[in-house]
């Protein structure tokens, strides 16, 4: 059991094998935060919307831990982030299991930290997951395996905050020419915003998502 806590959104339209949409949010939110946007997006699908694990009070969650001390200033706690991605490919599993969902029709949805791990999870787990929108993330070189797989058939949909603040955009712009080495299928966008997601964002990938329903 993955033991992850959930909230989902059932198709609008009827179907025996719904499309599958998981959403991961970022450090310090919650599963709420992503599901806000859930009703926009097509009535197909089945959406939910994952707790992180780790508490950090007053309804904050966080996927691993980043720290902070004078020597190294802020890093990842690495071995917590493996950890949540093996949860989260087991949750994946469960929830493909117990909703019956179309399982050639999964798409990982995270934004920052919840990015970072979808990016990670893809490489760890070959074709668990077929699309991947990575918003406001960045592949996290420290989090791969030690040989990333050449059947992966997986599409990535990449973008970030020009002005982000949080996770800077020069991290990001590396997603691009990385996925293109391992000849893996990905677009890659900008928007005037710092570390959210625009309007326009919201439209481009809810295209990117409908075209491949």
């Amino acid at each position: 059991m993955s033991d992850l806590e959930y909230i989902i959104r059932t198709p609008k339209i009827a179907a025996e094998k719904p499309p599958l949409l998981i959403l991961l949010h970022g450090y310090g939110s919650n599963e709420q935060d992503l599901f806000s946007f859930a009703e926009e997006l097509p009535d197909d699908l089945l959406i939910v919307s994952a707790q992180a694990p780790l508490s950090m009070g007053f309804g904050s969650y966080g996927w691993y831990s980043i720290n902070f001390d004078d020597i190294n200033g802020k890093f990842s706690d690495l071995k917590e982030a493996k950890e949540s991605i093996d949860k989260i490919a087991l949750f994946i599993d469960e929830i493909k299991e117990k909703y019956k969902t179309n399982p050639d029709k999964t798409f990982l949805l995270g934004f920052s930290q919840g990015a970072i791990l979808s990016y990670s999870l893809s490489f760890f787990y070959p074709n668990k997951i077929q699309h991947v929108l990575a918003l406001s993330g960045y592949i996290n070189t420290e989090l791969l395996p030690e040989k990333i797989s050449s059947e992966i058939k997986t599409d990535y949909y990449c973008s970030h905050g020009a002005v982000d603040q949080v996770l800077p955009v020069e991290w990001a712009r590396n997603s691009k020419p990385f996925l293109d080495t391992l000849s893996f299928k990905n677009v890659y966008s900008e928007y005037n915003v710092g570390h959210g997601v625009a309007p326009q964002n919201f439209y481009s990938f809810k295209t990117w998502i409908t075209e491949r329903l």
